[in-house]
């Protein structure tokens, strides 16, 4: 055994997998990054072809081989990670039953608000079955049906020729973990999102019966459950050809991604945490405690590390939002058709040339709804006090800035459901390679940030050291040394305080803004 053994890492985001060599060091030797295409729908659908992730994932493993940066023999297991809470139904023949159902899907809220509340409901759950959710999974299902539970009841209501096709509903990271060894399994971490195990039990390996009967779940439609640190099964020689990775080398458990950020991030202890935005937004950290806020959508959860829970929260437009801005407002490819697009790096020059603040310009991030803190499918992102004079750089500042005052917004109320403080944050994720962006984070939270070395390569490293913590190549204590830091951002006086004020504005747009929202999105959210 040695720190010089490799990992294949797959890390399936929302925008398509990263493939990586990830040395047991912690080092990320190669990686390719193969887009996916995301459909969104006009009835508020959002889903993707699983055959498509496949396909990419074999592509990169095979570029990555070709290259020949790392020998075969090297490579001495496979661990996968990426997004959670989307759904993809497979046959009998383990195949897919169409598209993965993602966790930006928004068409079920009135199927989950029938299954989850009914006429004395509070904060959309009936008492009863909001109680035992807490006291068993420490979490529920979201009544926005922006969920498992939203995806199945809607393919079992609205496609029941799909419905009666599905033997089993899968999350992604399962799925891709099914074509590395033909085993149809998950785990009590990969299914977090769907609330069904009793998590007072840490490594549960049985869905809790009371809590499949709540959510209408057929239990013959759920996949087996193994131990969160366990191996799959081995590379199959038809995988190994797809892929060009050594037959036979174990596959572990698949880990969503906020688990994966956690031990790439390096912040293993109790309460240190981390900021991500990817392509969504949120913060963790590890707790000794089963902590839930219905409310906030918040909750702890078993953790990859053993003894540990682990905070979930999301914000489900994060780095996206400066993505939108670029390819549908400042260079719509209908307008440039084969023309420049600038580049992020680009955005970032534009946005430091105007000062904190942004001129007075701010931005509310909720492209697609709120979920954490407040979970309300209606709330909708909008530019406030933009004036004749304010142009691109302002609404590319304010755009930073709006994600970073909903990523402070999600921090402080997750110390209230945690009841401590949240110390030595790690940012991570795409946009935590822009320095603006760091800095703007620390000016907003008014806390230094810790940047980790290489922020966008977080998930892949965090997925090979668990695979050398479930292969025993490696000790939990040592991995805090495998995730070095290579800047801290401190919090400038100036702009901090300007942030302050600013921040007690942005708490107030959701609230004031409610009833506004409600009134044009009313018949996009009725069925």
């Amino acid at each position: 055994m040695s720190d010089d053994d490799v990992v294949l890492a797959v890390d399936l985001g929302s925008g398509g997998p990263k493939t990586a060599y990830v040395a047991l060091s912690g080092e990320v030797l190669d990686h390719v990054h193969q887009r996916v295409q995301m459909t969104t729908l006009p009835d508020g659908g959002v889903v993707e072809d699983p055959r498509e992730w496949w396909t990419a994932i074999c592509d990169g493993a095979r570029e990555l081989a070709a290259r020949g940066s790392v020998p075969a023999e090297r490579i001495v297991a496979v661990a996968v990670t990426g997004q959670w809470g989307s759904t993809v139904p497979i046959d009998r023949d383990t195949d897919p039953v169409g598209d993965c159902t993602m966790w930006l899907d928004q068409r079920a809220g009135s199927l989950a608000r029938a299954q989850l509340g009914g006429r004395l409901a509070v904060d959309g759950y009936r008492p009863r079955l909001g109680i035992e959710f807490v006291r068993r999974s420490g979490g529920a299902p979201n009544p926005q049906g922006n969920d498992p539970l939203g995806h199945r009841l809607w393919i079992e209501h609205c496609e029941p020729d799909r419905y009666s096709r599905t033997a089993t509903f899968l999350e992604p990271i399962d799925y891709v973990n099914l074509r590395f060894t033909d085993r149809v399994c998950a785990t009590q971490a990969t299914m977090l999102a769907s609330w069904l195990t009793d998590n007072r039990n840490l490594d549960a390996t049985a869905y809790d019966p009371l809590l499949v009967r709540y959510t209408g779940t057929d239990p013959s439609r759920l996949p087996e459950l193994l131990p969160i640190r366990s191996i799959v099964g081995p590379v199959t020689d038809r995988a190994a050809a797809d892929t060009g990775v050594p037959a036979g080398i174990p596959v572990v458990t698949g880990l969503p991604d906020l688990h994966t950020a956690t031990l790439g991030s390096g912040a293993i202890d109790d309460h240190h945490g981390h900021l991500a935005i990817s392509t969504s937004a949120w913060v963790g950290c590890h707790t000794p405690d089963k902590r839930t806020s219905l409310q906030h959508q918040m909750a702890t959860v078993p953790a990859a590390i053993a003894d540990r829970y682990v905070l979930v929260n999301n914000h489900d437009c994060g780095g996206v939002s400066l993505e939108w801005l670029r390819d549908l407002v400042i260079a719509p490819a209908d307008l440039l058709g084969t023309g420049a697009v600038p580049s992020l790096r680009e955005l970032d020059d534009l946005a430091a040339s105007v000062p904190p603040g942004a001129n007075g310009v701010m931005f509310a991030p909720w492209l697609k709804g709120g979920r954490t803190p407040v979970s309300d499918t209606s709330m909708r992102a909008s530019f406030l006090n933009l004036g004749i004079d304010s142009g691109r750089a302002e609404m590319v500042r304010a755009v930073l800035e709006g994600i970073s005052h909903q990523l402070r917004w999600i921090l402080e109320a997750a110390e209230k459901v945690l009841r401590h403080p949240i110390h030595d944050l790690r940012v991570i994720g795409g946009g935590a390679q822009s320095d603006l962006w760091c800095q703007i984070q620390a000016d907003v939270l008014g806390r230094p940030v810790h940047r980790v070395q290489d922020p966008l390569l977080v998930n892949v490293r965090g997925a090979a050291l668990f695979a050398g913590l479930v292969t025993g190549r490696i000790e939990q204590r040592t991995l805090p040394q495998r995730a070095r830091v290579d800047r801290v951002f401190r919090p400038d006086a100036g702009a901090a305080a300007l942030l302050e004020a600013r921040h007690q504005q942005f708490l107030g747009l959701a609230k004031a803004q409610k009833g506004f929202h409600h009134a044009l999105n009313r018949r996009r959210h009725s069925g």
